[in-house]
């Protein structure tokens, strides 16, 4: 009995000691919600309006450009660009060129391309310094003999020579005739070697032309001109005529009294008799000229020995 109430002493001894510890652990203690809230699967997050951001105003018409930022060099800051003319300048006008005056030679050449260019300019034709001899040369008195042989009749002329334009014939025949039935007038002036060529060619070619075309014979031509002492188309070079060295036919007359004129636009007959003497008369002659080669020529053809490079011919 005793040791019963012995050992119940002891308990209450101890429940007495624990009493103050487990008043203390109790009062450190948090306190937990009865109730904890349920989280909700799949909630959507309303985000919060968007602040309003102020619009910047426009800027005035004639304000300045704001100068544009430049990325710094070799962690340099760069120096402020300075803000470009509101208009730029105008480069200064380019002075006119003068032009290239005619006896100016032309720069692109070289210096003696130019010099001689310039030197055929002012040189004038060899032919101007021709003079008579006291004796007619051989190929002269062989020219005469002939066309003494065809027919030709002729006669001899003083000496023509013009020193302030240049020209010369030194040796001149005035022509009657260009065979035993071609008559040929006016008489013309000229060298014997163009004399020759033109008594040559009408025994030749006019002649059966005519006999070929019209079946008549070619009685006399009819002459525009032969010497004269002038330049060509009235400036620049010496013109052939100026040598005795070309002749104008401006007519034919056959022996049954019909007359053919050199023109632009002759009957379709004449014209076929015309071009066949025309074509013809390029290769005895160097030069050719006749209606629709230029004005110049519209009413006859002209026919020349003029010397050319390699024997070459000139036909329009």
């Amino acid at each position: 009995m005793a040791a019963f109430g012995f050992f119940r002493l002891g308990r209450l001894l101890l429940a007495v000691a624990a009493t103050p510890l487990a008043g203390s652990v109790s009062a450190k203690a948090p306190q937990l919600p009865q109730t904890a809230p349920v989280p909700q699967l799949n909630q959507q997050v309303t985000p919060p309006p968007p602040t309003e951001i102020p619009v910047p105003e426009p800027r005035p018409a004639d304000a300045p450009e704001p100068p544009q930022a430049t990325q710094p060099q070799n962690g340099q800051p760069n120096a402020k660009q300075p803000e470009p003319p509101a208009i730029a300048p105008l480069p200064p006008e380019k002075p006119a060129e003068a032009e290239p005056s005619a006896s100016a030679p032309n720069p692109s050449e070289k210096p003696a391309e130019a010099d001689k260019k310039e030197e055929k300019k002012i040189l004038p034709d060899p032919r101007s310094a021709a003079i008579a001899e006291k004796e007619m040369p051989a190929e002269e008195l062989a020219c005469r003999r002939r066309l003494k042989s065809m027919g030709v009749d002729f006669v001899e002329r003083k000496p023509e020579r013009d020193t302030a334009v240049g020209c010369s014939i030194p040796y001149p025949i005035v022509l009657r005739t260009l065979g035993k039935s071609i008559a040929i007038g006016p008489e013309p002036e000229l060298n014997c070697q163009m004399a020759e060529a033109a008594a040559r060619f009408a025994a030749s070619v006019i002649q059966p032309a005519a006999k070929a075309e019209f079946g008549a014979d070619i009685k006399s031509i009819g002459q525009a001109s032969a010497f004269v002492c002038r330049s060509r188309n009235g400036g620049g070079k010496l013109s052939e005529h100026a040598f005795g060295n070309a002749l104008d036919i401006a007519s034919f007359k056959l022996s049954d009294g019909k007359e053919i004129d050199v023109g632009p636009t002759p009957p379709e007959k004449e014209a076929k008799f015309l071009d066949a003497v025309r074509k013809a008369a390029c290769g005895p002659f160097k030069t050719v000229l006749g209606p629709g080669s230029d004005a110049d020529h519209s009413m006859h053809l002209h026919l020349d020995l003029e010397p050319r490079r390699n024997g070459g011919t000139f036909c329009q």
